[in-house]
């Protein structure tokens, strides 16, 4: 479960559909509250853009059936918040707080409700963190919430043994979008050694008798096994299936 203040917190934005487990016309709380997996640089570009972008329809670019749009805003508002998810494990990992609440007025929301747990940082700090959980081999996402003004709110960092969206997906709830992307291994650059495996953090690689398998559909793109592979095997290509990447830089010089 999560703790008591922060659920009670987030259930005031959520309701009904947290309450009863799905809201009046029927769709459950996965149907609108979803991430997008993020390579490291864009999540960082994420925290620091300084104007509005309109994305216009997403229906192409992640599977959210109810988002339209993403409307960047006020990136200086930046608050971290104890991770829910980590802070329910009775031995969870560390540290807690790695949940970036970004613009208004989720930031301030945030503070006012949940102020022990909860602080604010600068652009500055918010990269410093996705630095650390990146090093850490964690997973970025971007969250939307299509009650919330249908729009990206938050960045989590995310860990396969704490993150509920990540265990959701694992039962077969999609709450979880790709990057964009998919990996591949450089077979004459692998040496096997198994390094890639362990921080796998969707279980899409596998070690059999020194040789590194992938299972695409497990893989969501996040680039973490690229940082891990001291013999740099391991790439990420375009895989047009699984929707477009969230380049914050394109986005804005289209914009």
């Amino acid at each position: 479960r999560l703790f008591l203040p922060v659920w009670r917190m987030i259930t005031r934005i959520f309701k009904p559909e947290l309450s009863g487990g799905s809201s009046n016309n029927g769709k459950s709380f996965a149907d609108s509250y979803h991430g997008k997996v993020l390579l490291t640089e864009e999540a960082k570009n994420l925290v620091k853009v300084n104007r509005n972008i309109n994305l216009g329809d997403l229906e192409h670019i992640i599977p959210y059936q109810s988002a339209r749009e993403i409307v960047l805003k006020n990136p200086d508002h930046i608050v971290v918040l104890e991770c829910p998810c980590r802070s329910s494990r009775a031995n969870p990992c560390k540290p807690l707080d790695v949940c970036l609440i970004i613009g208004e007025p989720f930031a301030s929301f945030m503070l006012e409700h949940n102020p022990k747990k909860a602080r604010r940082i600068t652009p500055a700090e918010a990269v410093e963190i996705l630095e650390a959980e990146h090093q850490r081999g964690h997973v970025h996402h971007a969250f939307f919430k299509d009650a919330m003004l249908g729009r990206f709110y938050a960045i989590c960092n995310c860990c396969a043994c704490c993150c509920g969206a990540m265990q959701a997906m694992r039962n077969g709830t999609p709450m979880l979008a790709s990057s964009g992307y998919v990996c591949k291994i450089q077979r004459k650059k692998c040496v096997g050694c198994g390094e890639c495996v362990k921080y796998c953090q969707f279980g899409a690689l596998q070690l059999v008798d020194g040789i590194i398998s992938i299972e695409e559909e497990k893989c969501l793109g996040c680039g973490v096994c690229i940082s891990k592979c001291q013999q740099e095997a391991h790439y990420l290509v375009r895989d047009s299936r699984r929707g477009e990447p969230l380049e914050i830089h394109k986005l804005m010089a289209s914009s």
